[in-house]
């Protein structure tokens, strides 16, 4: 190309440039005036009709706010579910990071129903830090299980969340030493590749282990027990998200795959139902926990969120007046406002009590009936810091299990799109291209360090408290705010250890 060409050349690229440019100007007043049109002659939305056009912007900005709210307009400590200082320090945890603060307590110290821990005169010496033993769950069964970790995965089906988020969990438990609840979706390859301790939930749909009625498969469900991975048996009466509600898998997460683990038609909705149709009493529930642990060998208990915490007493008699023997080697407690499926919001604003009401009145009951020995209570639901996982444990709780605390060690930002195939994280979604930025390996490493990280402050917490271990702490090491400068010690009997509640239950 000479030189004399180089300015014809630039006409007729400025040319080319200013005809796409009024042809899409042309376009975008076209679709303005289409919009138009549309918008002032539909029924259905008073904005649009009044503000054309311009009415649009509403639901585009409202939609945006869910995303913006949490960067440029919440305080710290004023975004629900779950706050930035919350979701901070797991981010941190999970990368191991420094997670010391500077200046002072952000967190409003007056406010009634805030927890405070009785520090000791003379703490213990983190210096002589001595190694937890691992407690026995279902001391009676032929394969008991000494679980070593009291931080510990809540139940996540396969469905809900995606492959790679499995295998991060399963090898991330693995690292750490803590077991992994499979939810109800059934036991996938990719929890057994982790290599880790495995807890198998039988919700009321019986996935993995149902017959082609629906009914539990005793052959599926022993089958699913030769697994040596698999050390218990969790019965789901409920959870956080809905009680009285039963899973909802939407169809666009219905794979091939899955729906062939579940048992379930490719391509529709799951929708578990609202209970067991065989559960209807508290000693078909019993029995049904008998069945599960006479065909797996292995220790068996259920999940639900308590409504009328009576309920339990009537459970507790019914397991003495059968003997001990028959009663669930465990009983995993979980909140109102715990969950992370989707659900109406009537169940999830209004339905069940949360855990630091449930979880006191049902180790009272245990205690109460002489049971405390023979059942292990496992906390659930919306417990994912150090603070949270002491006051569980000073509430009685033998264990502590999260299900969203390990969804944000695995990066979730809290966009609430769990339920729409969207994930930015790759956690909750099944589009490969989403998926791709979920490295198993890396996250199986923060899913590591959160749960060190965890166990390491709450042992700071209980040293702070004068007792040797997280396992020690007491009621009378945790303290309830009532009103500004005033607080009172956790209500409620006090809460006794599995080992000494027999001793209790006799003096009483």
């Amino acid at each position: 190309m000479d030189a004399l060409s180089i300015p014809q050349f630039l006409m007729t690229f400025l040319a080319v440039l200013a005809a796409l440019f009024v042809f899409a100007v042309g376009l975008a007043a076209l679709a303005v005036v289409v919009m138009f049109v549309v918008d002032i002659t539909q029924t259905r939305h008073a904005i649009r009709r009044n503000f054309p056009v311009i009415g649009r912007l509403r639901y585009f900005l409202e939609h945006l706010g869910v995303f913006f709210r949490q960067y440029f307009f919440a305080m710290d400590r004023e975004e629900l579910p779950f706050n930035r200082a919350q979701r901070s320090w797991v981010y941190r945890a999970a990368k191991n990071l420094d997670n010391t603060q500077p200046f002072g307590s952000t967190r409003d110290l007056k406010t009634p129903g805030s927890v405070l821990f009785a520090n000791a005169a003379f703490p213990r010496l983190d210096a002589n830090k001595a190694e937890m033993a691992p407690m026995i769950i279902g001391a009676g069964c032929p394969q008991p299980y000494a679980a070593e970790s009291l931080f510990n995965i809540s139940g996540m089906s396969f469905g809900a969340i995606s492959k790679p988020a499995i295998l991060a969990l399963s090898n991330g438990a693995r690292i750490a030493g803590c077991w992994m609840n499979t939810g109800e979706g059934g036991l996938s390859p990719y929890h057994l590749e982790g290599g880790c301790d495995l807890v198998f939930q039988i919700g009321t749909a019986k996935y993995g282990v149902r017959d082609d009625a629906g009914q539990l498969d005793e052959s599926r469900l022993a089958a699913i027990a030769r697994h040596a991975q698999v050390r218990m048996f969790e019965i789901k009466l409920s959870q956080g998200a809905k009680p009285g509600k039963g899973g909802i898998l939407p169809a666009a997460k219905v794979t091939e795959e899955i729906a062939a683990i579940r048992g379930i038609p490719l391509g529709k909705d799951s929708l578990s139902p609202n209970r067991h149709n065989d559960i209807s009493t508290v000693d078909e529930l019993l029995d049904a926990v008998g069945r599960v642990r006479r065909i797996t060998g292995k220790p068996t208990g259920f999940k639900l969120v308590i409504g009328d915490p009576g309920w339990l007493e009537e459970l507790c008699r019914a397991v003495v007046r059968r003997g001990v023997a028959s009663a669930p080697d465990f009983i995993t407690i979980d909140s109102a406002d715990g969950g992370t499926g989707a659900a109406p919001m009537s169940l999830l604003d209004y339905v069940g009590l949360p855990i630091q009401e449930s979880l006191i009145a049902a180790v009272d009951t245990l205690v109460h009936h002489g049971l405390r020995e023979r059942i292990r209570v496992i906390a659930s639901g919306k417990l994912i810091t150090p603070a949270d996982v002491a006051w569980a444990l000073c509430a009685g709780a033998d264990f502590v299990t999260s299900a969203r605390g390990f969804l944000f060690a695995l990066g979730c930002i809290q966009s609430m799109q769990c339920n729409k195939n969207t994930c930015a994280a790759g956690i909750t979604t099944h589009n490969p291209r989403l998926q791709r930025g979920l490295d198993p390996v890396d996250k199986a490493e923060r899913v590591h360090h959160y749960v060190l990280n965890i166990l390491h402050e709450v042992a700071v917490i209980a040293h702070a408290c004068g007792v040797d271990d997280a396992r020690q702490l007491r009621r009378e090491h945790c303290r309830i705010v009532v009103a500004p400068g005033h607080s009172v010690p956790l209500s409620g009997g006090q809460a006794q250890p599995a080992d000494t509640a027999k001793a209790s239950s006799k003096a009483a």
